[in-house]
């Protein structure tokens, strides 16, 4: 596989930047013309980034809605969060989010992990790591027209070597997937918004990313988790137990590899009341396989509260290096919750170019 070229630093990017960017990911429901309708007010409201999921059993097909969100903003960066290697051959992936890059120049970003519900509900594991890795290598270069070998072939998009271009960020909460992202990534996609927890899944991505001859402080941060505002706490809470339920799931798959001892007690404590976990209600705001979550577990992973609470959060978040804030935009009140953070909450993280 070629060797990777330097980054381009997002050239074609016109919007602000900010010392946290802000994104939102929604849902690929039915009708497209709402997923776009809200992708539009999000750039009204000053995100930065605009991801829905990659999963086509579940929801419609994101690539479409994409596509149609694509061309019908103008500054806004768009993808998925996140794609997976499994569910689509790596050279057809590669070519989507390089032929996208042709539409909408610079606003691209592709984030890959290993496949949860894509996976799941066509009765498929997540892919291997060693498979993860290789298709993430050539995703990355594929797309950003650089030759690579893949099945014995060589291949290149030749159309794609003049554009902008595209960062690769990679999710994953075990240490082997930390390892993909610390080697292959330009940044990590955590999910989740605890500060330790961000801390060691940075610790492990920066490692492997130094064993790599990479410069660990080059792995940007990408933390993703629902908020909700208000007052009423217990409301707050209530609203987003689906997600720690979520990110449960996938770390109860890392302990039937890993010794917990190897993962931080912060990341796994909450597990032991945890039953099921059921793929219909997945990311739905009320599943009854969140109701397990207590309420300390939602404070910690999201931001719950009134305005100034999600300031401080934030705050702390940035202390930590975080370098983008994505809202799962799941937990009702959509319009109401992208107007407050564009009024109240993404200025006070603006900075000039």
């Amino acid at each position: 596989m070629a060797g990777r070229a330097p980054a381009q630093a997002l050239a074609g990017r016109s919007f602000r930047r900010c010392s946290i960017e802000f994104g939102v990911t929604i849902l690929p429901d039915p009708p497209c013309s709402r997923f776009v309708e809200l992708v539009r007010l999000a750039e009204e409201c000053g995100f930065d980034w605009a991801y829905t999921y990659d999963s086509h059993i579940l929801w419609q097909e994101g690539c479409v809605l994409v596509t149609a969100a694509a061309v019908q903003t103008e500054r806004i960066g768009l993808g998925f969060c996140v794609t997976n290697p499994g569910t689509r051959d790596p050279t057809v992936t590669a070519s989507f989010h390089a032929t996208l890059n042709t539409i909408i120049p610079g606003r691209v970003v592709i984030m890959i992990g290993r496949g949860d519900s894509a996976r799941r509900t066509i009765g498929l594991h997540p892919v291997k790591i060693a498979e993860f890795e290789a298709a993430t290598a050539l995703i990355r270069d594929m797309s950003n027209g650089r030759p690579v070998t893949w099945n014995e072939r060589d291949i290149v998009l030749k159309w794609a070597r003049d554009l902008p271009e595209i960062p690769v960020w990679v999710a994953g909460y075990g240490p082997k997937a930390l390892g993909v992202a610390g080697r292959q990534g330009d940044g990590v996609v955590i999910q989740l918004a605890d500060p330790d927890i961000i801390d060691w899944i940075m610790g492990q991505a920066g490692a492997a990313a130094q064993a790599g001859g990479r410069a660990p402080d080059a792995l940007a941060p990408i933390v993703c988790a629902p908020v909700a505002l208000g007052e009423d706490m217990a409301a707050a809470r209530d609203a987003v137990r689906w997600f720690p339920a979520m990110v449960g799931n996938h770390v109860a798959d890392l302990l039937t590899r890993y010794d917990q001892s190897m993962l931080p007690e912060s990341l796994t404590s909450y597990l032991h009341r945890r039953e099921f976990y059921d793929y219909e209600d997945h990311s739905r705001q009320g599943a009854k396989h969140g109701e397990f979550v207590d309420d300390e577990t939602c404070d910690r992973f999201c931001i719950l509260g009134p305005l100034e609470d999600h300031i401080q959060k934030l705050r702390t978040l940035e202390a930590h290096g975080v370098k983008q804030f994505n809202i799962y935009l799941m937990t009702g009140g959509q319009e109401e919750t992208l107007r407050a953070y564009g009024e109240h909450i993404i200025p006070l993280f603006k900075r000039e170019a």
